[in-house]
């Protein structure tokens, strides 16, 4: 398929990550495409040399979804490649469009008519949703917790109020270097019965995913601290 489309590729979560968890459709897709949108240009490329994408980098037109790209950029370069490339759109881990700037792209594609293709890859929310036995009919992302400290102490009592009140699963994550810090304020903040599900460097050779009490993990002794980690709170 060739112009008026756009591909929602999902990469790996991690350079370490097994090449396994991406499925040959999403290879296929990949390789025909000749135009991309990327969360970071150099991790999106090596992702792609690494599925085995062909393609020159030289002639392929690239738009970068960093910090300081430009929303009526980000339209102008979506309108003047669609009707002779196919768009490749790739985050910086897991699925475009799911916590991170891709959902943008999409918008964009809907208003302009362009038809947009999700494919199935791997997400470190819904791994850690599907893994922690908890309540997968009603649940909410609530991406990054506040920095201060005694901002995000209410924000996480809030997040434990919707779970028994309206029987949710909240899950949420931090920067890899805040994540100790992070479990100690939950451990603190929480109730003892409150079940609480840590998902540590999914898809890696050393994932890790428990769940267990508030009162559970206070006796229990893990380092976070520079890993990638989805945390997930549900009612016993």
């Amino acid at each position: 398929m060739k112009g008026n489309c756009m591909y929602f590729i999902p990469c790996t979560l991690s350079n370490n990550t097994n090449l396994d968890v991406i499925p040959q459709a999403v290879v296929n897709a990949a390789e025909s495409c000749t135009c991309f949108i990327v969360e970071n240009l150099r991790s999106a490329r090596r992702f792609l040399r690494a599925i085995g994408f062909t393609g020159n980098f030289n002639t392929i037109p690239f738009f970068e979804l960093n910090k300081e790209y430009d929303s009526s950029g980000l339209y102008n370069f979506i309108k003047q490649h669609v009707e002779q490339h196919t768009i490749g759109v790739v985050s910086e881990a897991g699925c475009p469009g799911v916590a991170d700037p891709g959902s943008e792209v999409a918008a964009v594609a809907h208003r302009l008519g362009i038809r947009v293709i999700p494919l199935v890859g791997p997400s470190s929310i819904l791994l850690t949703l599907m893994s922690s036995g908890f309540n997968g009919q009603n649940f909410a992302f609530n991406g990054y917790l506040p920095i201060d400290k005694q901002a995000c102490s209410q924000k996480i009592q809030a997040l434990e109020n919707l779970i028994y009140t309206k029987n949710q699963t909240q899950l949420f994550i931090e920067t890899p270097y805040r994540n100790n810090q992070l479990l100690q304020l939950i451990i603190q903040q929480c109730r003892p019965q409150t079940q609480l599900c840590i998902a540590s460097e999914l898809t890696l050779p050393n994932e890790y995913i428990a769940t267990k009490t508030i009162d559970q993990w206070k006796h229990e002794e893990i380092n976070l601290h520079k890993k990638m980690v989805v945390f997930a709170m549900y009612k016993q």
